[in-house]
């Protein structure tokens, strides 16, 4: 995972063309950027936000960014009830609770 001016890129490795490559996650817009490098990834990581913050610049628009920290989620009304409960029996909001659970699933 790489960061820049508060965006995140995600990269893979492609085996067959000897070439790192990579997409910054989280935005409708899409950005990519490549490099054989480490350090030519960086630069084209860097590269690719500048160049998306201009465009939209330039457009007069404002830029998306990445993962504001909140999301839609569609639950069952069972679910949503016993997850409200059990938020309630440790005196905390269900959002805290939530939370909690979601760290402790993917640390």
């Amino acid at each position: 995972m790489m960061k820049y001016k508060g965006y995140i890129g995600h990269v893979e490795y492609d085996n067959d063309a000897k070439i790192f490559h990579g997409e910054v996650i989280g935005l409708s817009d899409i950005i990519t950027f490549q490099g054989k490098s480490v350090d030519e990834l960086e630069q084209a990581f860097k590269d690719s936000i500048d160049d998306y913050l201009n465009w939209c610049q330039k457009r007069g628009e404002k830029p998306e960014k990445t993962f504001s920290g909140t999301f839609n989620l569609r639950i069952p009304p069972e679910l949503h009830a016993k997850l409200a409960s059990q938020a309630k029996t440790m005196g905390i909001s269900l959002n805290s609770y939530v939370t909690e659970q979601l760290r402790h699933v993917v640390a």
